[in-house]
């Protein structure tokens, strides 16, 4: 019997190890996105770049949007031109580079509340 439960102990704190250490990197990834992403509202788009505000509608800043930047408007693929003014935002930008937006969630303001 003892021959059974020392290898099934091994391969049990083999699976923990393993197991923790994948949570801890996705928790690093997490807290490294965190790091890049902002919400705020659409003020004006032109020319490959986003102005917006805010959560609150203050300290208003531009970003250039990558050319291979991930936009959605309501949960569905859309283009840079698609982002009206008043729109709400989630803008992850490059690492080691805040001006860069590499991607926008777009929420239209009609659909908010839902």
């Amino acid at each position: 019997m003892l021959n059974r439960i020392l290898p099934l102990s091994l391969v049990a704190a083999l699976a923990l190890a393993v197991g923790a250490a994948a949570a801890a990197r996705a928790t690093a990834a997490a807290d490294k996105d965190a790091d890049n992403t902002h919400s705020g509202i659409v003020v004006s788009v032109a020319d490959g770049s986003l102005t917006m505000t805010d959560k609150d509608g203050k300290n208003e800043h531009k970003h250039t949007v990558a050319k291979d930047a991930a936009i959605t408007c309501d949960g569905k693929d859309c283009k840079l031109e698609d982002l009206k003014k008043g729109f709400n935002i989630v803008v992850t930008t490059k690492q080691g580079d805040q001006t860069v937006a590499v991607k926008i969630e777009a929420k239209s303001p009609d659909k908010n509340d839902k």
